[in-house]
């Protein structure tokens, strides 16, 4: 038996940040969500900082310049949480 499956590569419309999760809203009618925990940097930021954010890659991601924090289509997905790099020379004020 053979399968074929149509794949259409995952866009993004637009996003919410709220103050527990980001949802994002796929071209294809998709919504998905995963908890704002994921982004260290996102749940750190100040609301005026996480709703600063502009659509990148013709839809496959989300950057936030005021943080510096990029957040893939596929990584939403897939389940890839961003980690805390733990670089010793680096002081945290």
């Amino acid at each position: 038996m053979i399968t074929v499956v149509n794949s259409i590569e995952p866009r993004l419309l637009t996003i919410k940040v709220t103050e527990d999760e980001i949802i994002a809203y796929l071209v294809d009618g998709r919504t998905i969500s995963v908890p704002l925990i994921w982004s260290w940097r996102l749940s750190e930021a100040t609301e005026k900082q996480r709703q600063n954010f502009e659509i990148i890659g013709d839809g496959h991601g989300v950057h936030w310049p005021d943080i510096d924090e990029d957040i893939s289509i596929e990584g939403m997905l897939y389940g890839s949480p961003a980690h805390r790099s733990h670089n010793p020379t680096k002081q945290v004020a």
